[in-house]
């Protein structure tokens, strides 16, 4: 007894459902989920740059992708705040211009890069000359390679060499200027080849592979044995985990969900995709937020960015931001 109790605790303060959520809810409840969840998400998006200049994945990049979702279907995210994430993105490319031009780039190496050109993509902003430099640094990385590379181990978001593959083909399909052309075909030449054999480890690299495999333009069976992988891990309470044997969690769930409809063709309103939904909806907390303990070891000085659960917040919004995304996708266009 003593053991079921401190489990059904330890699950209550990760934010996981004990019992199963239910298997399909309404669109009225997918679409409350996500009213509730981009004020929070957009609160902490503005007040992140009053604290920090660097870029990051999670509180622009992933934040981007939720907030233009839900302009696109109709829900009030403020009328600079895509514009703001892409200008904060590109002052801090700016800041490292030199360096990118001399394909050195900036701490973090490709996959900062590559998340940059995907913030500036999803908010809409236009080829320069900072964009033309990142394009040309992200040619170069890893060149004596068939794949890219992450050079930073803070897990799940920067620690996987599907996610660093993925966003550089996806920024250099974007972002790859005419003069690149034949080296930027070589290059997904040689990822389309690494992605034919190379086996995912966990959540993120089986989440990035699906994405990385539609962006490069491989075969059905390719997408369809990527897809499949993915489903196959779904959990009995309808969500993903992290790491294979874990309780699910928002991050795992949203970003398998999202990677699932975009790349996987997996229909909003499929079962898998619905029980996931189920899952989400019911581990949101009442602030709209989800909550997801950092796996990562911190190692820049520890500021409040407008969202909750303290030391664990960045990870919680980018979390929240995936959750929100799959939610979303979900919601008709007005």
């Amino acid at each position: 007894m003593r053991g079921t109790l401190l489990r059904l605790v330890s699950l209550w303060i990760l934010g996981v459902s004990a019992a199963p959520a239910p298997s399909e809810p309404t669109p009225a409840t997918i679409r409350s989920a996500a009213d509730k969840a981009i004020p929070l998400i957009r609160k902490s998006v503005e007040e992140y740059p009053r604290h920090r200049e660097c870029f990051s994945c999670h509180h622009q990049a992933i934040p981007a992708l939720a907030l233009s979702l839900a302009k696109a279907r109709g829900i009030a995210i403020g009328g600079t705040t895509l514009q703001d994430i892409a200008a904060h993105t590109q002052a801090d490319l700016e800041s490292a211009l030199d360096d990118y031009k001399k394909e050195k780039g900036q701490p973090g190496g490709s996959e900062r890069a590559g998340y940059a050109l995907f913030t500036l993509e999803t908010a809409g902003h236009p080829r320069d000359e900072v964009t033309d430099a990142v394009a040309g640094y992200l040619l170069a990385a890893h060149k004596d390679r068939d794949h890219w590379r992450t050079q930073s181990n803070r897990p799940p978001s920067e620690a996987s060499d599907f996610t660093a593959t993925y966003l550089a083909v996806r920024a250099l399909q974007a972002f790859g200027t005419p003069d690149q052309k034949d080296r930027v075909a070589g290059r997904l030449d040689a990822a389309r080849s690494w992605l034919r054999t190379a086996t995912p480890r966990d959540n993120e690299d089986r989440v990035f592979r699906l994405f990385a495999v539609k962006a490069a333009g491989m075969p059905a069976d390719a997408v369809e044995g990527a897809r499949s992988d993915l489903l196959s891990r779904q959990n009995d309470d309808g969500g993903w985990a992290q790491l294979d044997g874990n309780a699910s969690d928002a991050y795992a769930t949203g970003s398998a969900l999202v990677a699932l409809h975009l790349a996987g063709g997996v229909p909003a309103d499929d079962r898998s995709y619905l029980r996931g939904l189920s899952a989400l909806i019911g581990t949101q907390r009442a602030d709209g937020s989800w909550l997801v303990v950092s796996r990562s070891k911190p190692f820049q000085t520890y500021f409040e960015s407008g969202f909750p659960h303290g030391k664990d917040q960045f990870i919680s919004v980018a979390a929240s931001s995936w959750a929100a995304s799959a939610l979303l996708l979900a919601v008709p266009r007005p």
